[in-house]
Parts: C-alpha cells; sequence; structure tokens
C-alpha cells in the first residue's frame, strides 16, 4: 500500500493487537479505562485547560476529541489509534505532530491499561505503528520523549531498541510540571536494517 492509499480509518493487525482509529461509539469502553487508570495516567499527562470537560466524563467532550484526531487523520498531521485485544480496548498508541517538508518526522505517544502492562503489548503496538510510519506514510523518523523515572515507558522503547538520543531539559509540561525527558528515535534507515528481525520478533 502506498501513502496515497492510506484510507481515512485503517486498521492495523500485530501478532496480536489491533490498531484502529478511536470513534464515538467506544466512550463507555474509553471511559471504563480511563478511569481505571486515571490516578497513574495523571502522572505522566499534561494537565486539562482550566474549564475544559474531562472527556473521560463527558461524552460531548469525547466525541469532539474523536472529530479532532479525525480532522488530523484527512490532513495528515496526526493517526490516533486505539490498542485493542481482541475487541477489549486497552489503550491508545498515537502517532502526533507529523511535519513532513525536510523532518518527515513525528512523535509517539502511548499508554495502556494497568491491568495489562508488562504483557508485551505495546511494545508489539509500536511496531505495528512503525510498520505503518515507515511502509506506508513514508516517514523518515519517529521520536518517543519519555520522563526519566517512568520506568514502564522506557522498558517499551528497549524491548523494541529505540536509540536514545540524550536528555531534553524542560522538555514538556508534564501535570503541571516541565519535565525533562529522554528522548527516542528510529529512522527509516534503522527501519530497513532492523525490520525483519523487529517482524519476527513481535508481528509474525
Amino acid at each position: 500500500m502506498t501513502v496515497g492509499e492510506v484510507g481515512e480509518t485503517p486498521v492495523l493487525h500485530g501478532r496480536r493487537v489491533t490498531l484502529r482509529p478511536i470513534e464515538p461509539e467506544d466512550f463507555e469502553a474509553w471511559q471504563a479505562v480511563r478511569r481505571r487508570n486515571r490516578d497513574r495516567l495523571a502522572t505522566w499527562e499534561p494537565l486539562r485547560v482550566p474549564g475544559q470537560p474531562d472527556p473521560a466524563e463527558d461524552r460531548q467532550a469525547f466525541s469532539s476529541r474523536c472529530g479532532a484526531r479525525r480532522r488530523e487523520r484527512q490532513l495528515g498531521t496526526g493517526w490516533g489509534f486505539g490498542v485493542l485485544l481482541g475487541e477489549t480496548l486497552m489503550g491508545e498508541m498515537n502517532l502526533s505532530n507529523l511535519v513532513r517538508g525536510a523532518f518527515h518526522s513525528a512523535h509517539v505517544g502511548y499508554w495502556i491499561d494497568e491491568q495489562q502492562a508488562g504483557s508485551g503489548y505495546i511494545p508489539e503496538a509500536l511496531v505495528v505503528l512503525a510498520r505503518f510510519a515507515f511502509e506506508q506514510l513514508d516517514l523518515h523518523r519517529l521520536q518517543v520523549a519519555i520522563v526519566p523515572r517512568n520506568a514502564a515507558s522506557r522498558r517499551v522503547v528497549d524491548k523494541v531498541g529505540l536509540r536514545c538520543e540524550g536528555l531534553a531539559e524542560r522538555y514538556l509540561e508534564i501535570n503541571g510540571v516541565w519535565e525533562d525527558h529522554l528522548r527516542y528515535a528510529i529512522t527509516t534507515e534503522e527501519w530497513s536494517e532492523r525490520s525483519v528481525e523487529l517482524k519476527r520478533a513481535w508481528l509474525d
């Protein structure tokens, strides 16, 4: 499939996980998993703008969030996916801030239900997303930024073998604090060298 053939709502398959866009009808499932993980996820996410409704509690806000992700797909600036095991929504894997031109790169963010953490689902989803980014979107580079003390997220990129490029000081606002982040990356050249190994390990 070429870049021009990527549909507006692609469904990506790994060995166990499926990645697909989250739609308004997923509200109850998304609400349940976000409520269950609220305190843990708040530690690693930006604060909501004061007065902004919580999409985990407000159906209209959730629908608006889905609409914003749909517009990003239409514009080619982002690709957000729910991570599913069978029909069970257990997290998200997002390709955001996609820039073409001389940069031709995007950032990756992810989270998973604590009940499913440690089972290798997110590393698998990351390889699925990398295959999509490099082989269908024709990107040159993917980047993942992680707060150094977030050991669980660091294990994900370590399992996939992304390169650590060093520390970016006060890189992103997380839970009201400008946090340092370790920056990890993989380029299309590295994907070409390692894709057979990664697909065999996580997808085949």
